[in-house]
């Protein structure tokens, strides 16, 4: 029997900008270390994306042991440091939830500002800053940085193949934005896996991901496009909302590497029950 591989790793340091393949990472209690740690908020405090800005795509990111650096086109890069020591509390707004993140500097507003053309800030979450996952689907002690809900997000590679042969397309899996990529299985089994392994850390899947534009957007351009939506719509379509990816919990700290074995301990009904 071919074993199931972890073949792929991202982060995306800032929520919505460009994100960064690994071939090993940290894994931390809110998810891969500075895995959303930042993100850039409006006037109004609400987060903001590439469903509302898709110049956000253009905007890549960097670690060093010390500084995250952005850069974007026509832009000279900016360098700041992992651990700001001050900055003012800002209460921000992720779709529901009410999060503490503290400002980072003006020189990166005014960077960002100046390359989306929006007034906006980057803030980042303090360390002791707790963000409880929603309880429907999680433990009490789960906890998440700023991704839109949930630590980690699943795709295996055979998913992304059923999907480009139904569209006739080849777009990357950076378009789905996932953490954790698989291979060897075959396509959209992660539907009904409930509890896995991933080298010594051990993950719960317990909701699909549904989708919204941001795969519609090409990453390397900022131009959307009518696909994936329009293919998913036609077969990866329940209760109004698409859906493609798992969303997952982990129940230790660790380092996850590309090439760790991947064992499906309990599976369950498809979600979504297509």
């Amino acid at each position: 029997m071919t074993p199931f591989i972890l073949s792929g790793i991202f982060v995306y340091p800032v929520k919505s900008l460009g994100g960064i393949s690994a071939n090993s990472w940290p894994v931390t209690e809110k998810g891969f270390q500075h895995d959303r740690k930042w993100m850039i908020i409006d006037n109004n405090r609400q987060f903001l994306s590439q469903r509302k800005l898709p110049k956000m795509a253009l905007i890549k990111t960097a670690l060093t042991d010390k500084n995250l650096i952005l850069s974007a086109p026509g832009m000279e890069s900016l360098s700041l440091p992992l651990e700001p020591v001050d900055g003012q509390i800002i209460n921000s707004t992720i779709w529901h939830d009410q999060c503490d993140a503290r400002s980072v500097s003006t020189e990166a507003d005014q960077w960002l500002g100046d390359f989306l053309k929006q007034d906006c800030r980057l803030v980042y979450q303090p360390d002791e800053a707790v963000r409880p996952v929603d309880p429907d689907y999680a433990k009490p002690a789960d906890k998440v940085a700023f991704s839109d809900g949930f630590p980690f997000l699943i795709i295996s590679e055979n998913s992304l193949g059923e999907l480009n042969h139904q569209m006739q397309l080849n777009l990357p899996m950076i378009r789905f934005r996932p953490n954790l990529v698989i291979s060897g299985c075959r396509g959209y089994a992660e539907d009904s896996w409930r509890e896995i392994s991933i080298g010594a850390i051990d993950f719960r899947l317990p909701k699909p991901c549904s989708r919204c534009a941001i795969p519609t957007i090409d990453p390397e351009t900022a131009q959307t496009g009518k696909e994936p939506l329009t293919t998913l719509n036609r077969t990866r379509k329940w209760q109004n909302s698409v859906y493609f990816g798992q969303n997952a919990l982990h129940n230790q700290c660790g380092r996850l590497t590309v090439g760790d074995a991947v064992r499906i301990k309990s599976t369950g009904a498809k979600q979504p029950p297509i």
